[in-house]
């Protein structure tokens, strides 16, 4: 598999106005950052987009934003994903299912950093959230979904990882090792549905981003220098949408060098 044209491919995407006209996509960490961006575009190319995210006020920005720019009606899920238990996921499951049906895709990207420090100095309760956030609850939404997801004729599930998920580097503790997690989760999810759904999984890095996320890791950094969110969704919408069919279990570079 040719990963660099893929990755070519991915980038310079030109999305059909209405590539996403009836599609029905779930976005974690939709009220802000990289997952509002996504929801905004999948709705600006005709998706019905899930707003699933911690805080209420964010989500009804998003919400309003979409419908202001006449897209189709979102949903609002908020969720707090650090203590939310395997139960609610499948609650929220049995919400879509009556209310939709059958989903698309999802795209996992709610992340939390944690703390940037020495693995032998760090906390056993922030690690614990992290991986409850970043891991256990990606995990615990996705099994309750795959049933949603197995009845679209074409459906995606995209994670959201990152350069240290891929190789660990020092101080990144919880969160390179979530992400490394993330890589795996992915590899055997795709493993899995190829041959026994229309289902496609991968993951993408978004790179150096002008989020809240990398405000906090890089506190010195000019933010002017960095991309916005909006900037790289070509890659998303490409690894969401039906033009990445033939494409499984391969981790992209939404920035490549």
């Amino acid at each position: 598999m040719d990963i660099q044209g893929i990755n070519d491919r991915a980038v310079g995407y030109q999305c059909a106005t209405d590539a996403f006209k009836d599609r029905v996509i779930l976005v974690t960490g939709a009220g802000a950052g990289i997952g509002r961006a996504v929801a905004l575009a999948l709705a600006a190319h005709g998706a019905t987009v899930i707003l699933l995210g911690r805080t209420q006020a964010k989500l009804e920005a998003v919400y309003d934003q979409i419908k202001a720019a006449g897209g189709a009606e979102p949903a609002m899920a908020p969720v707090n994903m650090e203590v939310a238990r395997p139960e609610d996921y499948h609650e929220l499951a049995n919400l879509f299912d009556r209310e939709f049906g059958r989903l698309d895709g999802v795209l996992h990207n709610a992340s939390v950093l944690g703390d940037l420090t020495p693995l032998d100095r760090y906390g056993p309760d922030t690690w614990d959230s992290v991986m409850r956030v970043n891991v256990n609850s990606a995990f615990y939404l996705t099994q309750a979904l795959l049933p949603l997801l197995r009845r679209s004729e074409d459906g995606r599930i995209l994670f959201t990882s990152s350069s240290v998920g891929r190789r660990g580097r020092a101080f990144w503790g919880a969160y390179a090792a979530s992400k490394a997690a993330t890589e795996n989760l992915a590899q055997t999810l795709a493993d899995e549905l190829e041959n026994t759904s229309r289902i496609r999984t991968n993951t993408i890095n978004p790179g150096a981003t002008r989020t809240d996320m990398r405000a906090l890791a890089y506190p010195g950094e000019n933010p002017a220098t960095l991309k916005t969110p909006a900037d790289i969704v070509a890659p998303y919408l490409f690894l969401l949408g039906p033009d990445s069919a033939d494409i499984n279990g391969v981790s992209l570079d939404a920035q490549p060098k």
